[in-house]
């Protein structure tokens, strides 16, 4: 068996973000007017993530997306423009504050015809798409303990061949044995409700499953 994955040292992220496609000036905005909101900028996806995001859309050549959680609207921005001509993103939020800097981000980069927002439970909305398998991709990144619930609804909307990418599956890296129980007597019910979901996926036969050690871990779940 080959050795883990390197650990990214901040020296080692600095190197891998000068390496990469960099953030145009919409998302370069976008980040540091999330930035400003404090605390909560923590919930906004690292901008390697948006990359990743926007050509794996690409390459699935998707047309028909989801995201469960918006936020200011990094990934959305970075789904949108990697779907096909015609693509529609259905966004699933219920900030009317956050999504307004989502608003403003779709509209500066000519994406807003492809995306429709969704102010409401996620659940409501995604109970309302069609019963079919249509969808080519779908983003979750939202309340946790909502995760088995979200994955149930997209699955069986998921054409064979999509991908539903799940993001915070680290959970800080709380979610190995040796920190998880300090992570529950600090109440972190995150960390438990993620733990016990990574365990479903993994032996869901419906799908193909990676874990991706990129920001909090990333992971991809391929329809069979």
């Amino acid at each position: 068996m080959t050795s883990s994955a390197v650990p990214i040292t901040p020296e080692l992220h600095e190197y891998l973000l000068a390496h990469s496609t960099q953030p145009d000036p919409i998302s370069g905005e976008l980040i540091e007017r999330t930035n400003a909101l404090g605390e909560v900028a923590r919930m906004q996806i690292a901008p390697e993530q948006g990359l990743l995001l926007t050509m794996l859309v690409q390459s699935l050549g998707a047309r028909a997306a989801v995201e469960i959680g918006t936020f200011t609207g990094y990934s959305s921005l970075a789904i949108a423009r990697g779907l096909a001509p015609g693509g529609t993103l259905v966004c699933c939020d219920i900030s009317e504050e956050w999504t307004a800097h989502a608003r403003w981000a779709w509209k500066e980069a000519g994406v807003e015809d492809r995306i429709d927002l969704r102010i409401a439970p996620a659940l409501d909305t995604l109970r309302t798409l069609p019963q079919t398998e249509h969808l080519d991709f779908a983003f979750v990144d939202a309340d946790k303990a909502g995760y088995p619930a979200y994955y149930a609804e997209l699955i069986t909307r998921l054409r064979p061949g999509g991908l539903i990418a799940i993001d915070n599956v680290f959970q800080l890296g709380e979610v190995v044995a040796s920190r998880r129980e300090k992570a529950a007597a600090a109440g972190h019910t995150d960390t438990a409700a993620i733990h016990a979901f990574n365990g479903q996926l993994a032996v869901d036969p419906r799908v193909d499953v990676v874990m991706l050690p990129i920001a909090d871990g990333l992971t991809l779940a391929r329809k069979r």
